[in-house]
């Protein structure tokens, strides 16, 4: 029965599928290496990883206590600890604050500015799953806590929020509305039948148009990065495999938008934050 409980813990927290961790993690890491010239110091690297694994752990728990009635209904979602009775409400949000906890003890050790902006991204993070209910296009809601790290790195290691990091922060919510709108199409039918709101809905036959017109705005804005930053050669290799697997999304949905090939695409989104890390953490090693 322990057993099953802890299996059942684990998967609330989505312990075994670490794509959003990652996603929220890599944009977060260049922030950090960016704004440290390449050489952050290893507590901050340490703290914002486990973060982001904690934030992202967080906002599981608490998704999955706001959507319990709805997740059940939801052909990709029943299994779910909550919806499927594994765990109670009552486990689900001592899990939840006992993540919040841990996050709120990680943000004592960075500055003053880096620690205020921590609440802003702990109520983002926090508030999204709730977003649903009320607005037509919850993932603006959500992007916005996606990339609120590029923010607190930047603030953690320079005590200031200067324009890089808003130019990651904005590229970020434009990247994740588009990947996050790619990941809405698996449910559409199920959601279009309780009443729940996505992007995918709201854009209904444009879906996969507007995430090619969000995907050509986060490459302007990676570039423009680059320049503002005086990044390298590196760099601008790693946003020209980025492209490309932009164009690799969007056409294979296009071509065949059912939920396995959806979710593919949707998964090789942890490529491109991987690419645009190494792009600037080599780019800073080529420098020397």
């Amino acid at each position: 029965m322990e057993r099953e409980k802890i299996r059942a813990l684990l998967d609330l927290i989505r312990f075994g599928r670490p794509v959003g961790t990652y996603l929220v993690l890599f944009p977060t890491l260049s922030s950090l290496f960016l704004a440290g010239n390449g050489r952050p110091p290893l507590m901050l690297i340490a703290i914002f990883s486990l973060g982001s694994f904690i934030m992202r752990s967080a906002g599981c728990a608490i998704n999955d206590f706001a959507d319990r009635e709805i997740d059940g209904r939801v052909e990709r979602t029943k299994g779910r600890p909550l919806a499927s009775g594994s765990l109670t409400v009552k486990e689900a949000l001592y899990t939840f604050i006992l993540l919040f906890t841990v996050a709120f003890i990680l943000a004592l050790r960075l500055n003053r500015l880096a620690f205020y902006l921590c609440f802003a991204g702990l109520f983002l993070a926090t508030s999204y799953p709730f977003m649903k209910r009320f607005i037509q296009i919850p993932q603006a809601f959500m992007v916005i806590a996606f990339g609120w790290g590029a923010i607190i790195a930047w603030a953690a290691v320079r005590d200031r929020v200067d324009m890089p990091a808003v130019l990651i922060f904005l590229a970020t919510a434009l990247w994740a509305t588009g990947y996050d709108t790619i990941y809405a199409l698996q449910d559409m039918a199920d959601d279009r039948q309780i009443g729940v709101r996505s992007s995918a809905i709201f854009f209904g036959k444009h879906a996969v148009t507007v995430v090619s017109s969000l995907y050509a705005g986060t490459m302007a804005l990676l570039l423009l990065l680059g320049v503002i930053s005086e990044l390298g050669a590196l760099y601008y290799t790693s946003l020209a495999a980025i492209a490309a697997i932009f164009v690799y999304q969007v056409m294979s949905v296009n071509a065949s938008p059912d939920r396995e090939t959806v979710f593919r695409a949707f998964k090789s989104n942890v490529r491109i934050g991987a690419i645009l890390l190494a792009g600037i953490v080599f780019d800073f090693i080529l420098k020397g």
